[in-house]
């Protein structure tokens, strides 16, 4: 049975229309909204897609009763109030959507009104002006709640605009990137870009330039900078890599490019509006093909590429899924705008020579782009949230996060199975029931190193422990291969556990678990030594080796509990052990081996590469010579 069939025959219900939309024009765009939208509860969110889609003077035939909803909620006396807003309240988040659609879609959500509806609108949104909010990326909701207000001629405050408007310009760091808040810690993800803070920058300088033109020029100029740099987060296949919270709001990842689309930026070189393109409608098609996204009913579950809660942050709600309406802003622009009438073109990668570097390092999110052999992934130091998220040493902790092979949370707290140590080097002092691994680092820093960028970051996950670390992306010479070098000094016994990336672990003929490399199965299997572990499945190639030969590292297959993947179920995660001794300094070169499917012909490949292992570096091999 193909992979495509053996999808469909694990599907408990038919496909979505949304999995069989093809994504090529402007029309299947508004398709696609119209078959995400039709069947949630939720509210708010999906009029992220709606108000442009009713902008670009497209119709949709259930606007109504997002108005009729609209009227309800803010209705005091009405049995469906949705009730006052209060300090640090979510109905803030929810009021960003509905004051964006009343500032771009007034004809349908505002003029309808009689002027008892306008006025409970207008005191519920309004109402939030006198209430505390996070200082975060929130803070850009009561800004969005007052220019839909003022869009329409009814009481707002523009003294509240200006006061939230400054303090969200300190977050600015440079060349575009914002923190999510204020100084003390680094936290740019998503919410930096296509979740919050860009992209709604980018709404802002479209719907502010008359009243506040120098900041909208300059949210533009913000924006090519950013450009230039996340273009770096997308795989050519068109999935972004998965790097932070909020994950389960899945194509809202590709947001920006929407958001681009909507104020008219012009593309900064090399970047074209067909490049632009293929960046959103690919991520959509790559979306399209996750058919374990949709529930029964129609609506999104809370997850990544299949139901997941382990995933899931604590703020989630059944209607959490629908901030992907993010994606549809291009909708707000016509036809013949160059952004849907330019032809799509390939993601810049794919070029020969490609006019974006293979390895570029970002000096505000503390990461290395990587884009070699047919693999985009991430290296990263520094970043972490700053407050206790649920699996935070994950979303954010990581050594490295690949768009092919995604990452992994802990699914409990027993056994380093349920911890899973997937891109990262997990320690225990109790026997190995309780691991750590890195969340907070200090002194994190780019290198440069025989002409390449590395990251340096020490953690000290006990007082008498320190772990200095130095991530270097790969070689010319050693394209599939990125290195982690580690130097663990530590006062008190330790077992070490450090695994490459997860990989779907089972066979494709019956589903079970995969057995031994062999002759008779040399695409699938699994492979261990002294000093390396080897994954082979479906999903490509996956393993780990340990490069100085003196060490007492052994290599093994951790059967990490199920469901810890954000993209397979089901994985494995090729890992390498060593006990550590109370009193001891012990250096680790980890060298990571990771071939995705997507790489053309790598089964015919992925041996020679992987027996072609990479040496060790020059100005690693004298730090260890020295200690």
């Amino acid at each position: 049975m193909s992979t495509a069939r053996t999808a469909e025959a694990n599907q408990p219900f038919a496909a979505h229309a949304f999995s069989k939309n093809s994504f090529k024009t402007r029309d299947d765009v508004v398709a696609a909204f119209d078959e995400t939208a039709a069947q949630i509860e939720g509210y708010a969110r999906p009029l992220w897609g709606l108000a442009p889609l009713l902008a670009g003077d497209s119709t949709y035939k259930n606007t109504h009763l997002f108005v009729k909803a609209l009227v309800s909620g803010t209705d005091p006396n009405g049995p469906e109030f949705w009730g006052n807003m209060e300090d640090l309240d979510q109905r803030m988040v929810e009021s960003c959507p509905i004051g964006f659609t009343l500032a771009i879609a007034g004809k349908d959500f505002w003029d309808p009104l009689s002027e008892r509806e306008k006025d409970n609108v207008a005191k519920w949104i309004g109402s939030m002006n006198d209430k505390e909010m996070p200082n975060t990326n929130w803070l850009w909701f009561r800004v969005f709640a007052n220019l839909g207000l003022k869009a329409n001629k009814a009481p707002y405050s523009h003294e509240r605009i200006e006061a939230d408007m400054n303090h969200l310009d300190t977050f600015h760091r440079g060349d575009g990137w914002s923190n999510d808040g204020p100084e003390g810690y680094t936290q740019m993800d998503y919410y930096s870009g296509s979740y919050a803070i860009q992209y709604l920058q980018l709404l802002y300088a479209k719907l502010a330039g008359d009243f506040d033109p120098e900041r909208a020029e300059e949210y533009r100029r913000r924006a090519k900078l950013y450009a230039l740099d996340f273009v770096h987060y997308q795989a050519p296949d068109g999935h972004s890599i998965p790097f932070g919270r909020s994950l389960t709001y899945r194509f809202a990842t590709i947001g920006f490019w929407s958001a681009f689309a909507f104020a008219d930026v012009e593309p900064p070189a090399p970047l074209t509006w067909g490049m632009i393109k293929g960046l959103l409608l690919r991520n959509l098609r790559w979306w399209s093909r996750q058919h374990h996204i949709f529930q029964s009913n129609g609506m999104l579950n809370i997850g990544y590429t299949y139901p997941n809660y382990y995933l899931a942050e604590n703020y989630n709600s059944p209607g959490s899924p629908y901030w992907c309406m993010l994606a549809f802003a291009a909708l707000a622009q016509p036809a013949d705008h160059p952004f849907w009438s330019s032809t799509e073109e390939p993601h810049p990668f794919t070029q020969t020579p490609s006019p974006l570097p293979a390895i570029k390092a970002l000096k505000h999110p503390k990461h290395i782009m990587v884009h070699k052999a047919g693999h985009t992934f991430l290296l990263s130091s520094g970043q972490k949230c700053h407050y206790p998220l649920k699996a935070t040493q994950a979303k954010y902790g990581h050594f490295a996060y690949s768009s092919a092979f995604g990452y992994s949370v802990p699914t409990g707290t027993y056994t380093l199975e349920q911890w899973v140590p997937e891109s990262a080097l997990a320690l225990s002092d109790d026997g190995g029931e309780i691991w750590k691994m890195r969340r907070e680092v200090e002194d994190a820093q780019f290198l440069e190193k025989d002409g390449l960028p590395v990251l340096y970051s020490t953690m000290h996950p006990w007082k008498d422990v320190e772990v200095k670390t130095w991530l270097i992306p790969p070689t010319d010479e050693a394209p599939v291969w990125h290195l982690r070098v580690h130097r663990v000094e530590t006062g008190r016994d330790l077992q070490s556990a450090e695994g490459g990336f997860a990989i779907y672990g089972m066979r494709q003929k019956d589903g079970r678990t995969l057995t031994a490399l062999s002759h008779a199965s040399p695409n699938e299997g699994t492979q261990t030594t002294e000093q390396d572990a080897l994954v082979v499945s479906r999903a490509g190639a996956s393993g780990t080796t340990e490069l100085l030969t003196d060490s007492a590292r052994k290599g093994g297959i951790c059967n990490v509990d199920a469901n810890s993947n954000l993209i397979e179920s089901r994985t494995l995660l090729p890992t390498m052990y060593a006990n550590l001794k109370e009193g001891s300094t012990t250096w680790f070169v980890t060298a990571v081996f990771a071939i995705p499917s997507t790489v053309d012909q790598w089964q015919g490949k992925w041996r020679a590469d992987w027996e072609k292992r990479p040496m060790v570096p020059g100005w690693v091999a004298e730090l260890v010579r020295a200690d």
